[in-house]
């Protein structure tokens, strides 16, 4: 299964060189590629935490308490996630629905549906990324916003894709966020839209950093993993 809907133009080995450590071209900004496509990249700094953090609050989050952890200004609504999604276990294939701001922009419906982390990289680069420690962790989906998103026979968002490469360091970790946004319905995306989508991202995983480790720390099935403090 490709994670990139054909009139993208993307080929899955373009994003490679987010499981590498060497500095990419954009880090953090946008850029609108021949295709339509607007790319918006992000890099957040996560001290304190891991990437096995991150798989767990995605297995985890449920409530719109969590998602107020997690952005206490943008995040509006958790609408629930589907049959797919088993609590603790596993949200590849499990689709989330939510009401949330990019920045400035006014509240609106999203629509996530996550893939396995390796249809976003060429074969055998995700995994030998992590045997290299150069990641701990990529969470990927299809995304959509609006009221009426539209859907493929296969259930996922046709307006964009979403890709998290999470590398473990010695204060923490880096994260590497990627957003791809297609026109959809003949509409281009704004740069404004894709602004507010940079500035969210920074600031949500900025939050959740915050308040992460101790999560999942008091999570009983962590308690092995506390460091001591005293």
């Amino acid at each position: 299964m490709s994670l990139f809907p054909n009139t993208f133009g993307i080929a899955a080995g373009a994003l490679d060189a987010m499981l590498a450590p060497a500095p990419l071209r954009i880090e953090s900004g946008i850029e609108r590629l021949p295709s339509g496509v607007v790319r918006v990249a992000v890099r957040t700094d996560l001290p304190n935490c891991k990437g096995r953090m991150l798989d767990w609050w995605f297995k985890e989050f449920d409530t719109n308490e969590h998602l107020l952890m997690w952005h206490p200004v943008d995040h509006v609504e958790h609408r629930g996630w589907d049959a797919q999604w088993r609590k603790g276990q596993s949200y590849v294939g499990a689709t989330i629905r939510a009401v949330e701001s990019l920045g400035d922009i006014p509240p609106v419906a999203a629509v996530i549906r996550f893939h396995d982390p390796r249809e976003a990289f060429s074969p055998g680069a995700y995994d030998a990324a992590c045997d290299r420690g150069d990641a701990s962790l990529a969470v990927i989906a299809r995304i959509g916003f609006g009221d009426d998103v539209e859907l493929d026979a296969a259930g996922d968002p046709l307006q964009g894709v979403m890709v998290h490469v999470v590398r473990d360091t010695p204060f923490g970790a880096v994260l590497r966020s990627c957003f791809l946004l297609g026109p959809a319905r003949g509409h281009v995306v704004p740069d404004a839209v894709a602004l507010g989508l940079l500035q969210h991202c920074s600031s949500e995983f900025g939050y959740l950093s915050r308040c992460l480790p101790s999560l999942y720390w008091a999570d009983p099935v962590n308690r092995a993993d506390v460091p001591a403090m005293w």
